[in-house]
């Protein structure tokens, strides 16, 4: 079957660069065979490319590291190495030159450095190339731009045309290994791009991706403490009785009906239950752990400070509030007219985005205690997820 990077007759291959030394990453290993999430650096992008159906895959690497590299990028098909040059612009041309026995109609040159390579900015390189000898995929610059002489600010710059520039970078491949050999600027090239347009191709511009950031100093390649701890998720349940003579309290929100629900404060089901959802995702006891009902302080209290405090808790424990999800069982009131109201009182009190509050009713078909009309149930689930 082929592959939307194969498709008839034609092949389409890449090229990693991976052969610098990586010093400013410090250690003695190149930082593109330094393990980063679990596998060595250069391996990701070398799985994304495969993955997208590109073979064969030329990776440029230092002299000396040829047993290290095989393991790195051990069974995945299709991969061959050669040494790379003094520069980058001949470890690429010396690249090219291994590939050209393959006859590929387009190549892809990446950098090793940046291991996130997103699917949808190699389709756009890709279909880019239907028309266009090559394409490279920028990001706008968002942030404003001035010219600075002897270390003060001269002026200012326009962005409206400044672009960063990422790899991978797609070309024919006949034009851009003529581009090579023909290259006669600096010792070394900024990127492919300068290469193909000082031999007169037109490169055009695509979509890139923030997350397909260059690995440049040893920070890079620290593990972010959020890998390390994935989201998380806790469930709340409650059950209040119905009483006469008592407010009916809902999500923070008071619901007129002929009967309250009876406790110790003033018995929001609904809150209680999340309260409980939230400390659950980070393993912080229960409602009762931290509002005994034996405490006077909190007769009769309003349940959304429970609320806020189990909003702190699980910020102080390094955590933010993903999104919480509330049902609340009942023959009646009729919750529905409330709901938006409830979704905009919890989303205030957790200082969350109303789209991240769900709050939903159902009945139990008329059976058990909330079927009786004889109380009022509720539960909840709360996602966490590290800052």
């Amino acid at each position: 079957m082929d592959t939307p990077a194969q498709t008839g007759a034609e092949i389409t291959a890449a090229i990693v660069v991976a052969a610098g030394k990586g010093l400013r990453t410090g250690g003695d290993v190149p930082k593109q065979f330094v393990v980063w999430q679990g596998k060595p650096l250069v391996r990701h992008s070398v799985e994304a490319l495969a993955a997208a159906g590109i073979c064969p895959i030329v990776v440029a690497i230092p002299e000396g590291w040829d047993d290290v590299a095989a393991s790195s990028l051990a069974e995945i098909a299709g991969v061959q190495f050669v040494h790379g040059g003094a520069t980058r612009q001949e470890s690429v041309l010396r690249a090219l030159e291994a590939l050209e026995s393959a006859a590929p109609h387009l190549v892809l040159i990446h950098d090793a450095a940046r291991p996130n390579l997103p699917r949808p900015v190699i389709d756009g390189l890709l279909a880019a190339l239907q028309s266009n000898p090559a394409a490279i995929p920028v990001l706008p610059v968002v942030d404003s731009m001035v010219r600075g002489a002897s270390g003060f600010r001269a002026e200012t710059v326009a962005r409206d045309e400044l672009y960063r520039v990422q790899t991978p970078q797609a070309f024919d491949f006949n034009a851009i290994l003529g581009a090579h050999r023909l290259w006669q600027g600096a010792p070394d090239a900024g990127d492919d791009a300068e290469v193909a347009v000082a031999a007169g191709m037109q490169v055009t511009l695509t979509a890139g991706d923030e997350n397909l950031r260059k690995v440049t100093f040893a920070v890079d390649l620290q593990e972010p403490e959020t890998m390390s701890r994935p989201p998380r998720t806790g469930m709340g349940f409650d059950v209040h009785r119905l009483a006469e003579g008592e407010d009916l309290w809902l999500c923070g929100v008071k619901v007129p009906h002929n009967k309250g629900l009876a406790g110790h404060s003033d018995a929001d089901v609904a809150i209680h239950a999340l309260v409980d959802a939230l400390l659950g995702a980070i393993a912080a006891g229960d409602i009762g752990d931290h509002f005994p009902p034996s405490d006077a302080r909190w007769k009769g209290a309003s349940s959304d400070q429970f609320l806020a405090h189990a909003a702190r808790l699980v910020s102080d424990a390094g955590y933010c509030i993903a999104n919480v999800d509330v049902t609340i069982i009942c023959e009646a009131p009729k919750i529905g007219p409330y709901k938006l109201a409830m979704r905009e009182v919890l989303a205030r009190i957790l200082g969350i985005d109303l789209g991240a509050v769900s709050v939903k009713a159902t009945t139990t078909e008329r059976l058990g205690l909330t079927g009786r009309g004889e109380g009022i149930a509720a539960q909840a689930v709360a996602t966490v997820v590290a800052k």
